[in-house]
């Protein structure tokens, strides 16, 4: 475990289980500062619903403060640091997913690993060294092209009741490119619309044969999707203006990798046939492979920029389910193994899901237990502080922390410093569950672009409050008296 005894992991995850049953008694008296008046922060948020919070000083395991802690909640993506404490957990920091290209007597086969990051400029690099392996042995062309992605379960989409093109909710299968989306670009000309599909990467962006996109004459919705012989999106043409650019989801991730491979290998002299899908993956030599950066890097990007599908195929990965629902229910178990109470329920590992539930206390816990054992605060994003404007304002306190967004749920966990070094372990969950009940699955509902920032603002306004009000003493090693490894 990288230097951290299992001991000690373990020793952070009973935080978990003690928080719900800490009385008032262990809990700071509450000494507030002039001018910070939790109750009108909130009111004046005007967000409807409910907000829950906790606040721990992670050097001892005291609760600070707490206001509905033991509400279960929706976590959305705050979600993803269980999912990243688990994984790392269950697989290693240094596990890594590998792509392998195979030949298999006269079929070459691309063999998904379930690589949640691998990216065309990769495919690239693996076709380069194929092609060499190929042309060094001297062996006749391959008579078929196969891609098997059964590595990892395959699931349609992450969340059906979210829309259809929204990229965030792609297909899953042990074979994945470019996070499984597809970029679109559009540009009018002097004969219409031009459009056109790439499979981007950082370098190279090769056109995507196995979809389509035209556009038509309607006003909503916005985009038309139909499963043929390719895939087929429309979009309506009245939402484009001049110029401008989106993903798309890929619906057919085994499909789509072999055509971008097909069309790489190309380039370098060699000529695949079209890929066909194979469910069974036969002996053969392994000619070349690319294998992933290690666990904990893509776990830290994960945190960085919240994508969905990399939680959930590290989450599929760690607890080899077969399908999300499952994976998610092993994740809790998980949690409980380790002797851990709390009102807890997960569906997925990427907090996509409205119906996945924690609380407030249960999340801040987790960051001052397992959470400070892992140096979780070292993979989560800096949280820039912003001024009335919403303009990023210069500040010696530091927020590293894991946001969690859905429609009219707004979330924050993590660590916030204050200069003089006292640091916090806090969990911030808000969410009017009526409207975004009403709202499920819309991209951008009316009103809740203002509802998430009004409650941004209060998320700031509480974690500067904390920092004022609570003294916390220098960092010990110890929590409930059990002391951690460095």
């Amino acid at each position: 475990m990288n230097g951290l005894t299992r001991r000690g992991f373990v020793a952070g995850l009973g935080l978990l289980a003690l928080a719900p049953r800490m009385t008032a008694a262990q809990q700071r008296p509450a000494a507030r500062p002039s001018g910070f008046d939790v109750e009108a922060l909130i009111a004046g948020a005007a967000l409807g619903g409910e907000v829950g919070f906790a606040v721990i000083d992670p050097a001892t395991g005291q609760v600070l403060a707490q206001r509905q802690g033991q509400r279960a909640m929706a976590p959305a993506s705050t979600l993803k640091s269980v999912t990243a404490l688990y994984a790392l957990d269950r697989l290693g920091e240094g596990h890594r997913f590998t792509t392998r290209v195979i030949r298999a007597g006269n079929t070459l086969i691309l063999a998904g690993g379930g690589d949640p990051v691998l990216d065309t400029d990769a495919l690239d690099e693996l076709a380069a060294a194929a092609v060499a392996d190929e042309l060094a042995a001297g062996r006749p062309a391959p008579t078929a092209f196969a891609v098997w992605g059964g590595a990892l379960p395959r699931i349609d989409r992450l969340d059906p009741a979210q829309d259809e093109h929204l990229p965030y909710n792609p297909s899953i299968s042990g074979m994945i490119l470019n996070f499984n989306r597809v970029h679109l670009d559009w540009r009018q000309g002097d004969k219409g619309y031009q459009l056109s599909l790439q499979a981007r990467g950082r370098k190279l962006s090769p056109r995507a044969y196995t979809a389509s996109v035209a556009a038509v004459n309607r006003g909503l919705p916005l985009f038309t999707y139909e499963a043929g012989k390719l895939e087929n999106w429309t979009i309506a043409r009245s939402s484009l203006g001049k110029s401008g650019s989106r993903w798309l989801p890929v619906r057919r991730p085994e499909l789509y990798a072999g055509d971008v491979f097909q069309t790489l290998c190309r380039a370098r002299g060699l000529a695949l046939p079209n890929p066909e899908v194979i469910e069974i993956l036969p002996e053969g030599a392994e000619i070349a492979r690319h294998d992933s950066p290690p666990l904990r890097q893509i776990v830290q990007d994960m945190m960085e920029y919240s994508t969905n599908l990399t939680a959930e195929v590290i989450g599929l990965a760690a607890s080899g389910s077969g399908d999300v629902a499952a994976s998610a229910a092993v994740m809790a178990e998980w949690l409980r193994e380790q002797g851990i109470a709390g009102d807890f329920v997960f569906h997925d590992h990427s907090g996509l899901s409205p119906q996945n539930r924690i609380s407030a206390g249960t999340l801040a816990a987790l960051m001052a237990g397992p959470g400070r054992v892992r140096d979780l605060r070292g993979l989560m994003k800096l949280i820039a502080l912003r001024d009335a404007r919403g303009k990023r304002k210069d500040s010696d306190i530091r927020i590293e922390a894991k946001t969690g967004t859905l429609n009219f749920v707004s979330n924050l966990a993590g660590y916030a410093q204050a200069p003089d070094g006292r640091e916090l372990a806090f969990a911030i969950l808000a969410a009017d569950e009526a409207r975004r009940a009403a709202s499920e699955g819309q991209e951008l509902p009316e009103g809740v672009m203002g509802w998430t920032k009004r409650a941004k603002a209060l998320q700031q306004a509480l974690i500067e409050g904390w920092l004022v009000e609570f003294g916390v003493p220098a960092p010990v090693a110890t929590v409930q008296g059990a002391r951690l490894s460095p």
